[in-house]
């Protein structure tokens, strides 16, 4: 069992990293065009620069150009914070908001829910008849009365999101077509990779509404509407259907939101949970309380600060039995303060010891699995073991 260690990113507005980028004419056009936004003085010339960056972004996308795009934004973002913010917003809405054949607008939307367990977390197809109840509820709690939805059969790990800005077009394209047609999208999950199984992690329900252009998409924004209750909402009628899906998880439902926005949400509410999942899970395995527990944070770089890692020790024994990572999101940085951040979470889950260590650790990990090391309280990166006689006969790692 995997201890959380990806980075999944379908959503670029976060530290990109360097890499050396060859010169072209549309790569120096969307430089160019981005940082005029960037430094626009008006809302009316934004609309101008906006539609010109815009209508470069739609055809780098039909050409499935993503080179261009990554290589605009890995030069924007060292020296021109804004400019890349604007050319990131611009590159996400091309991606998500796309524009069907009726002339509606298609909205790629996705449908988060957090799960831990001791077995792995299920990904893989939907039964039919709880794609259709989930089209229900959603519809009646989530979306607005207008709204046309059409869904994806396959609930998706986050190693199964599409990864490229064309991926993302496409995906939001065909289904805005299963939308306007009133139907669901058929995916073989025989065609994408494999789940790689965490104690926790996210699962995602894919789908795309469409509209009249200027008509709520989201049950909120009706007149009668409010966010906190569709989501209340969403968690009741909605949650014994995934719950369905995820048997032997525990689950916490996300709001349903536009693609990008989701992703990210899924990825700020994972940090916690995680943690909270650990303590749940070495609490079920060894019998430990979260007072009998030591929590031992520090910072882990490569070439910058990259994550912080969270070690969990049994406190009378002083053995990291299990860890958690905490990565960096969007612009956080080194000012950043996600010890502070970090520290609330282990308190509120009444952990008996916290120790933050400042000091900086490499970004390793274990030569023999692949799995992160883990600061124990001597301040040592060292490899989670649960101990023998308590552990599950199958694997002595927590990965």
């Amino acid at each position: 069992m995997r201890a959380q260690s990806r980075k999944k990113v379908p959503a670029m507005k976060r530290s990109r990293p360097s890499r050396r980028a060859r010169t072209t004419p549309d790569l120096e056009a969307l430089v160019r065009l981005s940082q005029a936004l960037g430094h626009s003085s008006s809302r009316m010339e934004d609309t101008f620069w906006q539609g010109r960056v815009s209508a470069m972004v739609e055809r780098l996308l039909a050409s499935g150009d993503d080179e261009t795009l990554n290589m605009a934004l890995d030069r924007l973002f060292p020296m021109d914070g804004r400019s890349y913010d604007c050319l990131a917003d611009l590159i996400e809405a091309a991606c998500e908001n796309r524009r069907g054949a009726s002339g509606k607008e298609v909205l790629l939307i996705a449908v988060p829910a957090l799960a831990w367990s001791r077995l792995s977390i299920p990904s893989g197809s939907i039964p039919r008849p709880v794609l259709e109840a989930l089209r229900v509820q959603l519809q009646a709690h989530v979306f607005a009365a207008d709204v046309a939805l059409g869904l994806a059969d396959l609930m998706f790990s986050p190693d199964q999101l599409p990864e490229t800005f064309s991926e993302i077009a496409s995906l939001a394209d065909a289904l805005g077509a299963s939308a306007l047609k009133g139907s669901d999208l058929h995916i073989d999950p025989a065609s994408l990779p494999e789940t790689v199984n965490f104690l926790s992690d996210t699962r995602y329900i894919v789908g795309a509404v469409a509209v009249e252009s200027g008509a709520p998409v989201f049950r909120w924004q009706e007149d009668d509407g409010d966010r906190d209750e569709a989501l209340r909402r969403w968690r009741i009628q909605g949650g014994e259907l995934l719950r369905s899906l995820l048997p032997a998880c525990a689950v916490e439902m996300l709001l349903p939101l536009a693609f990008h926005a989701a992703c990210r949400e899924a990825d700020r509410s994972s940090r916690p949970y995680a943690l909270r999942a650990s303590v749940d899970f070495l609490n079920a395995v060894l019998g430990v309380t979260p007072a009998q527990l030591t929590a031992v944070a520090a910072p882990f770089h490569d070439r910058r600060l990259e994550e912080y890692r969270i070690g969990l020790v049994v406190s009378h024994s002083g053995q990291v039995v299990h860890g958690t990572t905490w990565p960096l999101l969007e612009m956080e940085d080194e000012n950043t303060d996600i010890a502070g951040q970090i520290e609330a979470v282990l308190k509120e889950l009444g952990i008996g010891r916290i120790v933050l260590l400042d000091q900086r650790f490499p970004l390793e990990y274990c030569d023999d699995c692949g799995a992160p090391l883990y600061p124990n309280p001597d301040g040592e990166p060292v490899h989670a073991e649960l101990p023998e006689e308590d552990g599950p006969p199958a694997a002595r790692h927590l990965h």
